[in-house]
């Protein structure tokens, strides 16, 4: 139980056992007054119980319910009142709930305490986890208080239905609380809107969690609420708004997890924007906020391929080959070379990667190798290459194509060297 709670019930508890006995017996009902044999007994267990010797505090509450016959019933619901009271303090809530539940079983209580007991117990269920009983005690407690007062316990009630799995109900008291403090220009509370955010995302209402997290992200402005509120505009298809919170929420220096920058930079690629996509992997890499793994590293390159930025593009796709177990990062990386018009390159990463093999397409591979000797002059290696190309049915055709080419290059070749020689 969390410490504002505890101080809460403790201010409560104590408030009730030192009001003014004469103020009580005004209210609602008469009650039965408070004996000074009594009182000064209870007040002894309670000074023992605060200078740190509870066992003592308890053994003067024991000897004053020996007389229990013989008390009324405002001396009765004291007694159990202190009870409660110091096995609270010694965080023993389930005998604290018991006695608790006795001071409110008691006949012609002062209001005050009643209202104020039953308060707390309805506090002291839901950090049990009894939801029910908790909103048992809520119930018994607006009865007893002005309608005006409910609002007391909008968040309260808010927090047991929804632990209670009741979303729906759940989603009234809390939107209540928050708009009652809006309305009086004051800024909700950071758990009434976790809570309402989580109603919300129970009912299945994307487009309201979505706006509840605009004022988080508007109140509160942590990070975690600009990420998660990016997330939500990407299932509810907005992209560009999705975009827009990674886009600032980075520049603002709030995205430090791994899987946030992955995120942002996928967000990147797929809105078009290869090359932001390619800059902000580039950095998180190298601040090793992501793992320089395989699939990192053709995400990488696959951005740089997008964004026509050859250097990097081949420096990736190196990177990631070297941890690949087939050839096919290094045949991307021969087609993007031979793109590019570096040739020799471009032979030698097609010649490693079908060193390397297991590739889908080997054929293309020497495809490329005899394109990429072809327009350096050298017809009799392409054609060697177009050769072998055909030997693979997925590159047949396209290899006859490019030999005849070839052949038909070379005759011509060798047409002006004898025109020249001669």
């Amino acid at each position: 139980m969390g410490k504002l709670l505890k101080v809460a019930i403790i201010a409560t508890v104590l408030l009730a056992a030192v009001s003014n006995q004469a103020a009580w017996a005004q209210e609602r009902k008469k009650t039965p007054a408070l004996r000074e044999q009594v009182y000064s007994q209870l007040a002894r267990a309670q000074e023992l119980a605060d200078a740190g010797d509870v066992p003592a505090g308890l053994q003067v509450l024991q000897a004053v319910e020996q007389k229990l016959s013989s008390m009324n019933s405002y001396e009765r619901a004291m007694l159990w009142n202190f009870y409660a009271y110091m096995h609270y303090g010694q965080d023993n809530i389930d005998q604290a709930i018991v006695y608790f539940a006795k001071v409110v079983d008691e006949e012609a209580l002062p209001l005050a305490l009643e209202q104020n007991t039953l308060y707390s117990l309805a506090q002291l269920a839901l950090g049990q986890g009894n939801y029910q009983q908790s909103l048992g005690y809520l119930e018994r407690w607006q009865q007893l208080v002005p309608v005006d007062q409910h609002s007391k316990a909008f968040v309260l009630k808010a927090q047991a239905l929804y632990q209670a799995g009741d979303y729906a109900a759940a989603l009234t008291p809390i939107t209540q609380a928050i708009d009652e403090a809006v309305d009086k220009s004051l800024i909700p509370e950071e758990n009434w809107l976790v809570l309402q955010r989580a109603i919300y995302f129970e009912l299945k209402q994307t487009d309201q969690v979505a706006k509840v997290l605009e004022q988080m992200v508007r109140w509160y402005n942590k990070p975690e609420y600009w990420v998660q509120l990016a997330g939500v505009y990407g299932q509810l298809g907005e992209e560009a708004k999705q975009l827009a919170m990674l886009e600032a929420a980075y520049q603002q220096g709030f995205l430090v997890k791994g899987t946030d920058l992955l995120n942002l930079a996928q967000t990147y690629f797929f809105s078009d924007l290869p090359y932001k996509s390619g800059r902000v992997l580039e950095q998180a890499l190298a601040d090793q906020k992501v793992e320089r793994n395989l699939r990192n590293l053709k995400m990488l390159a696959q951005a740089w391929v997008a964004a026509r930025e050859t250097d990097k593009a081949v420096e990736a796709l190196a990177a990631a080959a070297e941890l690949s177990d087939d050839g096919e990062l290094d045949a991307q990386r021969a087609t993007v070379l031979l793109n590019a018009e570096r040739h020799q390159a471009a032979i030698a990463a097609a010649q490693a990667a079908l060193t390397k093999g297991n590739l889908q397409q080997p054929g293309t591979m020497h495809l490329v190798i005899g394109m990429a000797e072809l327009n350096q002059e050298n017809y009799n290696a392409a054609l060697q290459a177009f050769a072998r190309a055909k030997e693979f049915e997925q590159s047949r055709r396209t290899a006859s194509q490019w030999q005849r080419y070839a052949e038909a290059e070379l005759e011509q070749a060798q047409r002006l060297a004898e025109i020249n020689r001669s």
